[in-house]
């Protein structure tokens, strides 16, 4: 049995959205991930089960390889590529389902289309804070994924057997990677009670294990040995560690989207880190990826520091500056940030 998260209230209202509706869109954030990708094309299979014709996914930018082999990722449309033809589609929409993403500055160059399109917006997210630019907000922070989230909504919503085996293989894609393959933010029952019924759906977890996180470019394995040998810092007095990669180095190893992966994860496995720290340049600022382990409150220090946030052990944020100026920034933050403090701060 699945508990009841989201109000019933919610799951009416955004389930008469569906009825009446006759042209869909789905959106999500800038430098799309599993979860975001995995939400997005579960919910647009779910609608074409349902019956819905008119359903298109629209992400601001490209995305990973090891993501194209999903169902339905070659039906997504790319806002840096085709602006005009995704505002259409934005501004002719029924319904904008708003997914894993709170505020509408993460999606980057849409965010005007979006808030000016006139159709009913529903968003469906896990993150903190969400922004008030939806008629539906169903954001549950304590959820591990928004594909999660979408399991969840098919289900209340009384269409469990609307979910095929194209929903079931994105819902489990976003759950898996969102999770780093169930190693954090994943220690409820009920996570695993919803695998067991996507397992019956058809789907092969192994296999989907396999295509997204076994299948790296040979220059993706060399920019990784180069990361580990030459851009690893550790702090041991405050069990951190931090990676950092200018533009030039990534290049240098003929950089593609999603070829960084994981790479925040990495210093975790050393025995007496539990905090990691990974910079990067990116085309107009600078990204920042956050993870932890134990009871540090790596969001808190997202928040604080990288306008950013997240979950506890995972979380993210973005920096605008040199990439000199936002380590100095982190190393700051190693230097003054009390998670007791920041705690008390975020409650009150």
């Amino acid at each position: 049995m699945i508990t009841k998260i989201i109000p019933e209230e919610k799951i009416q209202k955004a389930k008469k959205y569906v009825e009446k509706g006759d042209k869909f869109v789905i959106v999500t954030h800038v430098s799309p991930d599993g979860d975001a990708l995995g939400s997005s094309l579960g919910l647009y299979h779910f609608l074409n089960a349902y019956g819905k014709d008119n359903v298109s996914v629209i992400v601001p930018n490209d995305f990973p390889q090891f993501y194209k082999w999903m169902p339905g990722a070659k039906e997504i449309v790319i806002y840096e590529k085709y602006p005009e033809f995704a505002d259409k589609l934005m501004n002719e929409a029924d319904v904008l389902f708003c997914l894993d993403f709170n505020e509408p500055k993460r999606v980057d160059k849409m965010a005007k289309s979006l808030l000016e399109a006139p159709g009913r917006r529903v968003l469906i997210d896990h993150h903190l804070h969400p922004a008030d630019f939806c008629r539906v907000v169903m954001s549950h922070p304590e959820i591990s994924s928004t594909s999660e989230m979408i399991f969840r909504f098919i289900c209340r919503m009384g269409m469990f057997d609307l979910l095929t085996k194209d929903t079931a293989e994105c819902i489990y894609t976003g759950m898996m990677t969102d999770t780093g393959a169930f190693t954090y933010n994943s220690n409820k029952p009920e996570i695993y009670a919803i695998i067991e019924e996507l397992i019956k759906k058809g789907i092969d977890k192994d296999a989907i294990y396999r295509k997204v996180f076994q299948v790296y470019s040979e220059s993706r394995l060399r920019l990784q040995g180069y990361v580990l040998y030459q851009k690893m810092k550790i702090y041991p007095e405050k069990q951190a560690a931090l990676i950092t990669l200018s533009n030039r180095e990534l290049m240098r190893f003929s950089y593609r989207p999603g070829d960084t992966e994981g790479f925040v994860n990495m210093p975790l496995s050393i025995e007496g880190v539990s905090f990691s720290a990974f910079i990067r340049e990116d085309k107009d600022y600078i990204k920042v990826s956050l993870r932890s382990v134990g009871e540090f409150p790596c969001n808190l220090f997202a928040s604080a520091y990288f306008n950013g946030g997240g979950h506890k052990n995972a979380s993210g944020g973005e920096f605008y500056g040199s990439l000199a100026d936002a380590i100095a920034v982190f190393e700051r933050g190693l230097a003054e940030f009390n998670p007791d403090e920041a705690k008390e701060s975020a409650q009150s």
